[in-house]
């Protein structure tokens, strides 16, 4: 941790066209939390946390991410609805009228890096405007030691300015508010947002096109624990899937809860230093890690508190993305340093609103890269707007807004590895059983952790398994700690003929979904599909 004195250091930011501006270096958490306070832009809860409203987006704003398309990314990047081209004068222009709205102004830097490994180290420099912004770079990036920030060099540049509105008829943008990659340039330009997650997320895509194109290693929008055994798991999934709850698990050690790397050398490291973890109906009972985690040095965002400072974790009226981002240390069972090894076990975590799927199922190499670049969970109502009944969401690689290159060419890296390492791959549906959202019921938390700890400990092993008659997936007859009955989706259906038009217009989904990939997949990806007859 940086002492008091390389907090009242400052730097320069004048070669990054920012002139005459009050810069304040190398803040503490608690200098930034005062600072949030004293400025009226937040509110203390009574667990010590910095409460914030991130104003007009309370989440990613996908259609406004844009990438400079140049000679490193014009024949390299999947270009499309996902990753959308900016052109490199625009870019130019627009940056200087941001460095120019900075000018002047009291401004916030602070230096960090990402990827926990050594060999992959990356310097990032954070200009922020708002004192909370630079709280959340402190906690979600890596943390230098004072020796380390003597003879900093930044690698990337973020810069970050929620009160500049771009106007998209001279700018180029779609609307006032961008975030931007410019991988000629190593700048994350951020505007016209307050939220938080688009800082983390910018360096994360930028990442998932350095790693496989530089440097020959997969990127994984994923988190990882290891056990006392040394065995590292790794939980692919969506937001709401239960990633960050799932592998905050008190008998094994956190790696990290959202973004990862998986070596050539079969290491498996965390590309952050904090967590970002939604807290919608948060409760100390089924998330003590998470909920411990919410003290002084935390920050929660978008959240309803009482005049006495508690938060009220089950309202939604601002979003339901409500979020807390921590650093890693606040959670008490960590990997230190970040770094795992001997990966054996892979999970993709998927909440199926429609019920159909196996809470666990076992899959063969072509179904883990079908179901990989499929990236399926379920939307339910009331989570977007215009959202009223359950509908198919599929994300390639689970993380699609963020990988700049084809999916396919992260599933075949993916495969390789697994096939490379013997690891086993399960599918876990962690949404509905006995019927859809609104019918059935969620599957209970206390079952999942059951059926993964049961196949970490290698207790599902020498178990009957049976296939699903349409996706084809091996479903285990029993599992210790869950009732047999919930095992088989189908069983716990009181209308089994409603059940088999359920499974067949999901599988039907699953492959209109995938035939924009079919042209790019291998037969055995292929075969991996789900069965209509």
């Amino acid at each position: 941790m940086v002492d008091k004195n390389q907090a009242m250091k400052t730097i320069s930011v004048d070669k990054y066209g920012i002139k005459n501006a009050k810069v304040k270096y190398q803040l503490s958490s608690e200098e930034l939390h005062r600072e949030t306070l004293n400025k009226g832009q937040g509110e203390e809860a009574n667990n010590g946390a910095l409460a914030i409203n991130t104003g007009e987006f309370t989440g990613r704003s996908p259609k406004d991410r844009f990438i400079v398309k140049d000679d490193i990314t014009r024949d390299k990047v999947w270009w499309g609805n996902i990753n959308i081209p900016f052109p490199p004068d625009m870019f130019t222009a627009l940056y200087d009228k941001v460095v120019a709205y900075l000018s002047e102004k009291e401004i916030y830097v602070r230096d960090s890096y990402a990827c926990a490994d050594k060999n992959y180290k990356l310097n990032i420099r954070v200009i922020t405007e708002t004192p909370w912004s630079n709280l959340f770079a402190h906690n979600m990036f890596l943390r230098p030691t004072d020796s380390e920030l003597e003879n900093f060099a930044p690698d990337w540049l973020v810069i970050n300015a929620p009160g500049f509105m771009a106007d998209p008829k001279v700018d180029g943008t779609r609307q006032h508010n961008f975030a931007i990659l410019n991988f000629t340039k190593k700048i994350a330009l951020i505007g016209g947002t307050g939220y938080t997650g688009e800082i983390k997320k910018g360096i994360f895509s930028a990442l998932n096109f350095i790693m496989p194109v530089d440097k020959n290693t997969l990127p994984m929008h994923c988190s990882a624990n290891v056990g006392e055994n040394g065995e590292t798991a790794i939980f692919f999934g969506l937001s709401g899937t239960g990633k960050t709850t799932l592998s905050a698990d008190p008998d094994r050690k956190l790696i990290g809860d959202d973004e990862h790397a998986w070596t050539p050398d079969n290491t498996i490291f965390n590309f952050e230093g904090g967590c970002y973890a939604k807290v919608i109906n948060l409760t100390e009972e089924h998330e003590p890690d998470i909920y411990n985690a919410i003290k002084p040095g935390a920050i929660l965002e978008n959240v309803i508190m009482d005049e006495k400072g508690a938060v009220d974790f089950t309202n939604t009226s601002i979003t339901q993305n409500t979020r807390v981002s921590y650093p890693i240390y606040h959670i008490n069972n960590i990997q230190e340093p970040s770094i795992g090894q001997n990966p054996k076990n892979i999970f993709f975590l998927t909440a199926d609103a429609f019920g159909v799927l196996p809470p666990i199922s076992k899959l063969t190499p072509g179904q883990a890269a079908y179901h990989f670049i499929s990236g399926y969970t379920a939307k339910v109502a009331g989570t977007e707007e215009g959202i009223n009944e359950p509908t198919p969401s599929f994300s390639a690689c689970f993380g699609a807004p963020f990988m700049p290159l084809h999916p396919t060419k992260y599933a075949e890296m993916l495969s390789k590895k697994m096939k490379d390492a013997g690891v086993n791959v399960w599918l876990i549906n962690t949404g509905w059983t006995g019927g859809p959202y609104g019918v059935g019921s969620r599957m209970k938390l206390k079952f999942t952790r059951a059926m993964i700890g049961a196949a970490l400990e290698g207790k599902l092993k020498d178990v009957a398994f049976e296939k699903h008659p349409i996706f084809n997936l091996m479903m285990p007859k029993e599992c210790p700690g869950v009732p047999t009955e919930v095992l088989n989706p189908k069983d716990t259906w009181k209308n089994q003929k409603a059940y088999d038009i359920q499974a067949k217009e999901l599988a039907n989904s699953f492959k209109e979904n995938f035939a924009k990939f079919e042209a790019y997949a291998n037969e055995e990806i292929l075969s991996g599909a789900p069965a209509l007859g």
